[in-house]
């Protein structure tokens, strides 16, 4: 017991340490891409992390986090510190497990199709809310990945214009991995451009807040290029392993 507890205090000054440097390193970013902190969103993925590790994260001034699987949030939904802190879904989404957290969220940041945006809508509806939502655009045209194709994103985005229940805030992606910055900044660029084209088309019912992307290896880029949301976690909670279901 005495070295659980000394490997979890251990843990705990890690995360306050990290907290730390991420804050002064999106604070630099933020500096050189002409904007201030506090234009930058910093939410931190918690897939793996435990409630009592996310909970000293809030405490030390954490306010927006994100988890990836249903399961995995709604096992530990009683215990985040949500009188502290925002809760966003930012995984994969399937259209029959919306229903499971539709309630629980302030933001779904993942989703990619017509008929996923008309599940949340009908899910929020019978919540008497509107569901915010990010769309995922698959930057890289990974056939491995989700989100919709650059090309098929202004359509998406005119279809999910029209249905009630939901509000489109921004976009969100998770570019391929690249071995070097200059060209995971080209994704990133693109990504930025595709932001700001949308946000001159004045759509109805679709407003550019939010551009989330930028994760652990790469967010200090991703700011550089026009990021206002960046996803953290190991970064901030240490390097996790766990395998993909």
């Amino acid at each position: 017991m005495e070295k659980q507890s000394s490997e979890l205090e251990q843990k705990l000054r890690d995360v306050e340490y990290n907290y730390k440097t991420i804050e002064e390193n999106i604070c630099e970013a933020a500096l050189k891409s002409g904007r201030k902190r506090e234009d930058i969103i910093f939410l931190a993925a918690t897939k793996t992390v435990a409630p009592d590790v996310i909970n000293h994260a809030i405490a030390c001034g954490l306010r927006y986090i994100g988890e990836n699987r249903v399961q995995e949030l709604l096992s530990k939904y009683d215990e985040y510190d949500l009188a502290r802190c925002d809760l966003q879904f930012i995984g994969h989404l399937q259209s029959n497990k919306v229903r499971q957290i539709i309630d629980k969220v302030s933001l779904i940041q993942s989703v990619d199709s017509v008929k996923l945006a008309n599940e949340v809508a009908r899910q929020a509806k019978l919540h008497n809310k509107i569901q915010d939502i990010l769309i995922e655009v698959n930057i890289g045209n990974e056939e491995s990945k989700s989100g919709v194709d650059a090309e098929k994103l202004e359509e998406l985005l005119y279809n999910a214009s029209q249905i009630e229940g939901i509000k489109v805030r921004g976009l969100m992606t998770i570019p391929p991995i690249c071995e070097e910055k200059p060209e995971i900044c080209k994704y990133f660029e693109n990504m930025h451009r595709l932001f700001i084209d949308i946000s001159g088309k004045k759509i109805d019912n679709i407003s550019m807040d939010y551009l989330s992307m930028g994760m652990s290896d790469d967010y200090r880029e991703a700011i550089m290029c026009g990021a206002n949301m960046v996803r953290v976690g190991s970064a901030l909670f240490g390097k996790r392993f766990y395998k993909e279901c």
